[in-house]
């Protein structure tokens, strides 16, 4: 969950993320260093929707809800190879990114009321974050270091809802695709 600095999360926030595990041995020395939401307790992942509900607004029936629109799609691959940047920020691109760009689409459908990023951007971009408000400097050598470790092809079968406890985010539950 790009820009979701452990200082600047707040109890009850929640967001749907898909795990990577097969690129958390890869990255995580970096993401440790250089991005906050590790040290916080979020795996490598492709942010599906932050922020998501209120943890106060989810219980059973928006769990089941939340099932019912991930289990409407199908497990798939993504390989991840390229980096990208925003201002600040290393990612790995996923591809294709397509899957990753529906299953946001498909619960953005369901509550619109949780845009994306809170709306701040126009675009959806699909991405694994490495380190965040860093120097280009840093980010070029995290990618140098990296780059030497991929491609990795991981199989994406599920999205996780975590919710922050006011220090870390812990998983609440999972979602199969099918």
């Amino acid at each position: 969950m790009a820009g979701d600095d452990s200082s600047e999360s707040q109890a009850g926030q929640s967001g749907l993320v898909v795990r990577v595990p097969e690129l958390e041995p890869v990255v995580r020395a970096w993401r440790e260093r250089l991005d906050p939401s590790a040290v916080a307790g979020v795996p490598a992942h492709v942010t599906v929707l932050f922020p998501f509900l209120d943890e106060t607004r989810i219980d059973s029936g928006t769990l089941a809800a939340i099932d019912g629109v991930i289990g409407c799609h199908q497990p798939f691959e993504a390989r991840f190879e390229h980096f990208g940047r925003f201002p600040g920020t290393l990612y790995l691109a996923p591809e294709p990114d397509a899957s990753f760009r529906r299953l946001t689409e498909a619960i953005v459908q369901r509550w619109p009321e949780t845009p994306p990023y809170g709306g701040q951007f126009d675009d959806i971009v699909p991405h694994l974050t490495i380190a965040q408000a860093q120097d280009d400097a840093v980010l070029d050598v995290a990618e140098a270091d990296l780059h030497g470790r991929l491609p990795v092809i991981a199989r994406v079968s599920s999205v996780d809802l975590f919710v922050h406890d006011g220090s870390q985010w812990q998983q609440r539950a999972s979602f199969a695709l099918r």
